[in-house]
């Protein structure tokens, strides 16, 4: 069967993708996917996804009248319409991402039942729904259980691999010198926001014990991670602007990666590299980093989070594994 898998964004959620993709394909399935140009990298190479369908809505919604934007919809929809899905899967549940199962033509577009999908009004879209069981409770784990819909047994638990992002796939820590740990201090909402000032903490303790730390930044992110940097002292330095690939390139190559929940987490725990997660508001149970070597620091009592000692301890505890 030919599946049509739209997950346009943002990073986390592709990776928590990525299982439903490899488990389709394992069953025997065709897979095309649905992206925003800029995520092409993290499906491309090794994969395993056979085709790759940009649609770059962002850059539509600037100018969703001007003959550009519709020339690119149509342009879309006809790769769509070509590559001739037997089903269409919404894993995002909006109407950006439910739309494209309409455009298709298939009469199978399956998503969330109500309740399940982040706009109600992406079920208009849908000839089918999905209600996940109540084990259901990670992202991961909440769309494998589309797979029900092609009676397919989902395998709970599963975890991402993004190894194909890498040129040379590498163990975390291979080089010369001695690897960083990579902390993450941006994240793309303030309630997920670790406090700058404990990420300082954090860095000098690294410093203290001899590891090197490498800040790492993604857009609108630079400030902060100079903050950090400069407030830390010896030892640690802000990192350069980093495409995809070369992000994931800093963070293979790095002894360990701590940040809030965030993409480039995900992404470090999709590779393979130790990662710690710094959680406030938001729920590792359904959020968490998934992967062989990860760990989550939490205090619900501290809207703060987390002290820096504590994600310390659960850094030495990873690290120790890691080297084990």
């Amino acid at each position: 069967m030919r599946i049509l898998l739209t997950r346009l964004s943002s990073l986390g959620d592709i990776v928590h993708t990525l299982p439903l993709a490899a488990a389709l394909r394992a069953s025997g399935h065709i897979v095309a996917w649905v992206v925003e140009p800029e995520y092409i990298p993290l499906l491309a190479g090794g994969s395993g996804i056979d085709r790759i369908v940009t649609a770059p809505t962002r850059r539509w919604r600037t100018g969703p009248f001007e003959p550009s934007t519709l020339l690119g919809i149509r342009t879309t929809r006809d790769e769509i319409r070509k590559f001739g899905p037997d089903a269409a899967l919404d894993p995002q549940g909006l109407v950006k991402s439910a739309v494209w199962g309409w455009l298709s033509g298939t009469g199978r577009r399956i998503g969330f039942a109500r309740g399940w999908r982040r706009e109600a009004s992406a079920g208009l879209f849908y000839s089918e729904t999905v209600q996940p069981p109540p084990e259901a409770r990670h992202v991961i784990d909440l769309n494998l259980s589309l797979l029900t819909a092609f009676a397919i047994e989902p395998p709970w638990g599963g975890q991402p691999d993004a190894r194909s992002l890498l040129a040379r796939p590498r163990p975390a820590g291979s080089g010369e010198d001695e690897a960083p740990v990579v902390l993450l201090p941006g994240t793309a909402r303030r309630h997920k926001t670790w406090p700058a000032a404990r990420f300082v903490d954090l860095a000098r303790r690294c410093a203290s014990e001899g590891i090197p730390v490498v800040v790492a930044w993604g857009p609108g992110e630079k400030d902060v991670a100079d903050v950090v940097a400069r407030a830390a002292g010896p030892g640690v330095e802000t990192a350069p602007p980093t495409t995809l690939v070369e992000l994931a390139g800093v963070l293979a190559g790095s002894a360990a990666v701590v940040g809030g929940d965030t993409g480039p987490l995900h992404l470090a725990a999709a590779l393979g590299v130790p990662a710690v997660g710094i959680y406030l508001a938001t729920d590792p149970a359904r959020n968490g980093p998934r992967g062989s070597l990860v760990r989550v620091a939490r205090d619900p009592a501290d809207a703060a989070g987390p002290s820096a000692e504590a994600v310390m301890a659960a850094l030495v505890d990873l690290l120790r594994e890691a080297s084990g």
